[in-house]
């Protein structure tokens, strides 16, 4: 934080002037003056608590749809490719929507930086009705998965988006427990979504999961524009670097594909792998040179140094991949191990997910409390990486592994609110936008490659020749336990070195003062 800035309880009572002219002016007592690049256009009255709880609901229900649309399809899609006589390319389904909606995720937020945060929602929820519709009345297999790539790239920008409105109403130190909240979004779209989607599906019909959007995102609209007009502005109009976002957006697409495609279609070490690596880096070489040489170039690349957001970025991108990767993986141990049915191992992944949103919450409220916030994560992280110690070297009744898997995950969900409110802290408010969606984005690319690391770790622990052989085809009955539990030590401990290093990356992260309404714990301090 720059040591001219002064900040009040709420964003609506700031303005900006420019460094030249702020420091000369009188101070009234309690104004704040913050300095920035732009003036902000802040309204004159600020929101009132029930604003910003109806801000937050249309939020939160905006963010549940994005989170939805990741789970719900998935139990749907034996229907669908017996409707459409089409089972080889389900897996486009899937892949369309997690494509764009990577791709997109910082284009929404440096957008949202430029145009604005209402203009930006409207367009995200925009693409995603239509892709919505699209995909509900899609004909045929290659429509459903053009729509999927529409509807993911209004997801994709959602999300970005609704944490920079949050940072626009709610001051850095009362964010954090608005962060917890969204991270419950997350469980009840991981938990509900597969039910839903499998309901529909046997007894409706399977478009209902793409209809079902319609009405949620016209509620969310409905309720979220009459209140836009009083939400703090904070965007600066300026020229947009399309060429940057392009060579970014096609840099994570082709690093996406090679992560699904890479030892299931083709051979990691295949020549077609090996092109688009290749591609992939020197598209993102291309972006680097082109962003160290732009007068505004797209993303920053100061923005990605410093003392906080590097650590940050890490710290959130780690304990996400880490999350993802056992959610994903998780199954196949409990039916091997546990001899689980599939219905029940989706259960055994609860505790993985939903006790993340208790750390979640812990943090958050220590962030509204404490003025050393980050400790809070020190803690959880190196918790969890004793956990997924535990897990790799024991093997534990199957309640003892949901109470290990619980331990891990609460420890995992302190990072969450402290690395993305940190990140936002540390930049001036027009870059808010810019660096809440290279974050997501950021996590997006970990969590992908984490997903595909443990698949490569349990491949070569099995016996699969990793560099040559694809995927594991044999039915699961077939192999032993003692197997399985070998290769499940080798990713329990390669999620426990993710949370290790998340903690070393909180511990050297700087721990900037949280601005926002002062508490006895701070006083005391």
């Amino acid at each position: 934080m720059n040591k001219f800035e002064r900040h009040s309880r709420h964003p609506a009572d700031q303005r900006a002037l420019p460094r030249a002219i702020a420091r000369d002016l009188p101070r009234m007592p309690g104004e704040v003056i913050e300095l920035a690049d732009a003036p902000s256009l802040a309204p004159k009255a600020p929101l009132t608590p029930g604003e910003v709880r109806t801000i937050l609901m249309s939020l939160l229900l905006t963010m549940f749809l994005a989170a939805l649309d990741q789970t719900i399809v998935a139990t749907a899609l034996p229907t669908i490719g017996r409707q459409f006589r089409d089972v080889s390319s389900l897996s486009w389904v899937i892949t369309a929507y997690l494509l764009a909606s990577t791709a997109v995720a910082p284009v929404f937020g440096t957008l949202s930086d430029i145009y604005g945060r209402r203009a930006m929602i409207i367009t995200a929820l925009s693409l995603f009705i239509a892709g919505s519709i699209l995909c509900a009345l899609a004909p045929n297999m290659p429509v459903l998965i053009l729509a999927r790539g529409l509807q993911g790239l209004g997801g994709g920008g959602i999300m970005p988006v609704v944490q920079t409105v949050i940072s626009d109403v709610v001051t850095p130190r009362e964010r954090g427990q608005y962060q917890a909240y969204f991270s419950g979004v997350w469980v009840a779209a991981g938990i509900g979504g597969p039910v839903l989607g499998g309901f529909f599906a046997e007894h409706l019909h399977w478009s209902m999961i793409f209809w079902i959007n319609v009405p949620l995102a016209l509620a969310a609209l409905a309720m979220l524009l009459p209140k836009m007009g009083k939400i703090p502005v904070y965007h600066r109009l300026r020229k947009v670097d399309w060429l940057g976002g392009v060579l970014l957006m096609a840099s994570a697409v082709v690093f996406m594909l090679v992560l699904t495609w890479g030892g299931n279609r083709f051979l990691w070490l295949s020549p077609t792998i090996m092109a688009m690596v290749g591609a992939a880096v020197a598209l993102m070489l291309a972006f680097v040179w082109h962003a160290r040489n732009a007068d505004e170039p797209f993303l920053p690349l100061s923005l990605m140094g410093g003392t906080v957001v590097p650590y940050a970025m890490a710290a959130g991108g780690c304990a996400l991949g880490a999350m993802m990767g056992l959610t994903v993986h998780l199954p196949l141990y409990y039916e091997v191990v546990y001899h689980l049915s599939a219905s029940e191992a989706g259960l055994g992944l609860i505790p993985l997910a939903a006790i993340s949103t208790c750390g979640a919450a812990v943090a958050g409220r220590t962030m509204a409390r404490a003025r050393h916030y980050k400790r809070v994560a020190i803690i959880g992280t190196i918790f969890a990486a004793v956990s997924g110690c535990a897990l790799a070297l024991t093997t534990p009744s199957l309640w003892g592994l949901l109470f290990l898997l619980s331990a891990f995950s609460l420890g995992l969900g302190t990072v969450f609110p402290v690395s993305v409110v940190s990140s936002q802290n540390s930049v001036t408010r027009a870059q808010v936008g810019t660096i809440t969606g290279a974050m997501n984005f950021f996590r997006a690319l970990m969590a992908s490659f984490t997903v595909a690391a443990f698949a490569a770790i349990i491949l070569m622990a099995l016996g699969a020749d990793i560099s040559l052989a694809g995927e594991h085809r044999g039915p699961v009955g077939s192999i032993p336990a003692a197997d399985m539990i070998l290769a499940f030590r080798y990713v329990f401990g390669a999620a426990a070195a993710m949370l290790a290093v998340a903690a070393v990356c909180m511990i050297l992260m700087e721990e900037r003062v949280l601005t926002g309404p002062s508490t006895p714990v701070e006083m005391a301090e």
